[in-house]
């Protein structure tokens, strides 16, 4: 199996058109100017030790090289054996509250957009841990179940806002219900971190809660949000702002941080609470602390191991390009001398 450990490298070779053409243009414009400069007749006096023959030569062995040096830079692999490799981590469930109150803008540059971005922030340095990412309103939805496809996994948080779960509300028992269901029966760690403003619309928390630390699960939690009370901003199609969430009588909707709930339930959880502001990223502290913890099988990949054959291109470059510095533009007196016997001078 062969394959290029930097494949894009391999868009260089788009340039070898524009490299024969300049050539062409160059020996044409070479051509017209010595034809302004003398008679055809004397061309054979003036340039009689010029080689034509040479000088396309010299140029296919350039582009010849040139072809080599890309296809080195691109460093073609051969995959010589299958391996193995046992997959070790710990199990982390995140659950996103996507509530229209967290479009508040009491983080910067709004409460959800502050989460997706530390997620993003996680994901990026995660090494062999499974995530998972559980998205509630008034539901709860698993967005990606748990995985170690780092790049599907930004990709599925990128297209994350609160319009991706229609019923609104806060349930936060539902989404850790579904988290608990959702690990299998490896025996990792398994963690669940809720990034809320914590205003919960249901009344079964702490049950979930129970039946997460039956199950052997930590629950740890990130309060986002002001806990004296900001409006909800309400956008257009377009992402304008229209003005702020109101309700019956016509008055701003406030949404506040509970951070009460969110104490509870990591305490309960056997986790932490932290509340999050602009400044500091909590679910890397709080990843920081879970590295910590024991790493568990829970699967074996197989990968191909692949040999580099760079090696293979550039040394036929470097020999190409010493060859193409000997090559003078001079007839060799062996060609002259068969274009004597042959009449042709």
């Amino acid at each position: 199996m062969i394959r290029f450990a930097h494949p894009e490298y391999l868009n260089a070779l788009y340039l070898l058109p524009i490299m024969v053409l300049t050539f062409y243009f160059l020996y044409r414009n070479k051509s017209k100017l010595l034809e302004r400069f003398a008679d055809k007749e004397l061309h054979s006096v003036i340039v009689s030790s010029y080689s034509n023959v040479k000088n396309y030569v010299k140029f296919g062995i350039i582009i010849l090289a040139f072809v080599c040096l890309i296809i080195a830079a691109a460093n073609p692999q051969v995959g010589t054996k299958l391996q193995e490799v046992k997959q070790t981590g710990i199990d982390v469930f995140i659950l996103l509250d996507v509530s229209r109150s967290m479009n508040a803008e009491d983080i910067k540059p709004n409460r959800l957009e502050k989460a997706k971005y530390q997620i993003s922030n996680l994901i990026q340095k995660l090494a062999g841990d499974r995530i998972g990412l559980i998205i509630f309103a008034g539901k709860a939805y698993i967005q990606f179940p748990l995985t170690t496809d780092y790049s599907a996994a930004s990709l599925f948080l990128s297209a994350v806002d609160v319009n991706s779960v229609p019923q609104q509300g806060t349930a936060i028992g539902s989404a850790i219900n579904l988290a608990v269901q959702s690990f299998d029966s490896s025996s990792t760690e398994k963690v669940i971190i809720v990034i809320t403003d914590g205003e919960d619309h249901e009344g079964d928390v702490m049950d979930a809660v129970d039946k997460a630390v039956s199950n052997g699960n930590k629950i740890y939690t990130i309060g986002l949000g002001s806990t004296g009370g900001v409006p909800i901003p309400v956008y257009n199609n377009r992402g304008d702002m229209v003005g702020f969430k109101k309700d019956n009588e016509g008055n701003s909707v406030l949404t506040k941080l509970d951070e009460e709930s969110l104490k509870q339930i990591a305490s309960a959880g056997n986790g932490e609470y932290f509340r999050g502001n602009n400044y500091e990223d909590y679910l890397d502290k709080i990843y920081n602390n879970l590295s910590e913890l024991k790493k568990s099988e829970f699967g074996v990949k197989k990968v191909t191991d692949y040999e580099d054959r760079f090696y293979y291109f550039l040394i036929p470059a470097i020999l190409l390009l010493i060859i193409e510095l000997f090559i003078s533009e001079k007839k060799s007196p062996l060609y002259s001398r068969i274009n004597k016997k042959l009449g042709l001078e």
